[in-house]
């Protein structure tokens, strides 16, 4: 296992492969406790450094891959580690492509109701093979006890085998933390933007941006700038800031803490 701390997260370098192989020991067990893939950009990081809980669910979660070109070349050039870069919409397209051999059941949670029925359309349009056992758009409030408890029994009977979880950071982080031990079998990907894309809200930057490391900058000046200027703008430069502490010594930052 390869790990890098980036300001007290624990972020680790792997591959597609690497992460196909953990996934199906995995689903060998359907009886056992669910498992999280994490997906850890700069904004993420930014947010732990004032929210203890958000950090630890990162550092617990079963992969915490880099969302970022920015820390994958940082692993790959700087700490001499191979990784691919653990983008939401990608792994969700390196599942659904390999569901064509595998046959993965996907569960799609999050996004608007309109967003997230288009999604599903969607793929299957482009894959018909695929396996949607089911989806749903939560309500904008938090679920009362006995929503959540029908939430999960029905999960628990459709048995999904990956659960792709749509509500933004850190929501999703923390509803994945509070599920993992109540729904059976399943891996559940925090997939941010991933309902917005598939579902047609907003254009996926192009692969050669995505790449380039700057697909920030193409999101910022999309049609959700006033949602996102502060992400893009402020976070960036607050994790630049400690990043460069944290690099030279002057602050150190314990995966512990």
């Amino acid at each position: 296992m390869s790990k890098v701390n980036f300001l007290g997260v624990s972020i680790e370098a792997l591959t597609y492969q690497d992460m196909f192989n953990r996934a199906d020991l995995w689903l060998k067990d359907k009886n056992s406790r669910s498992h999280h893939i994490a997906c850890v950009n700069a904004y993420c990081v930014t947010l732990t450094l004032k929210n203890d809980r958000l950090r630890k669910i990162y550092n617990n979660a079963d992969i915490t891959g880099p969302d970022g070109m920015p820390f994958v070349r940082w692993m790959r050039l700087v700490n001499r580690k191979n990784s691919d870069r653990f983008y939401a919409p990608d792994i969700l397209l390196q599942f659904v492509k390999r569901a064509k051999e595998v046959p993965y059941s996907f569960y799609l949670y999050g996004g608007s109701p309109d967003v997230v029925a288009k999604m599903k359309e969607s793929l299957l349009i482009q894959y018909p093979y695929l396996n949607i056992v089911g989806y749903y758009s939560p309500p904008f409030r938090e679920l009362t006890k006995d929503e959540d408890n029908k939430l999960v029994e029905k999960l628990n009977k459709l048995k999904p085998d990956l659960l792709i979880v749509g509500l933004g950071t850190p929501k999703q982080d923390y509803w994945i933390s509070n599920h993992l031990e109540k729904i059976k079998g399943t891996i559940m990907i925090a997939s941010g933007a991933t309902f917005d894309f598939f579902g047609g809200r907003i254009k996926m930057a192009p692969l050669i941006i995505q790449k380039s490391g700057f697909e920030w900058l193409y999101r910022l000046f999309s049609k959700d700038f006033m949602r996102l200027w502060k992400r893009y703008t402020i976070f960036n430069i607050v994790f630049l800031w400690y990043f460069f502490l944290q690099i030279t010594g002057i602050k150190r930052f314990n995966l512990s803490d």
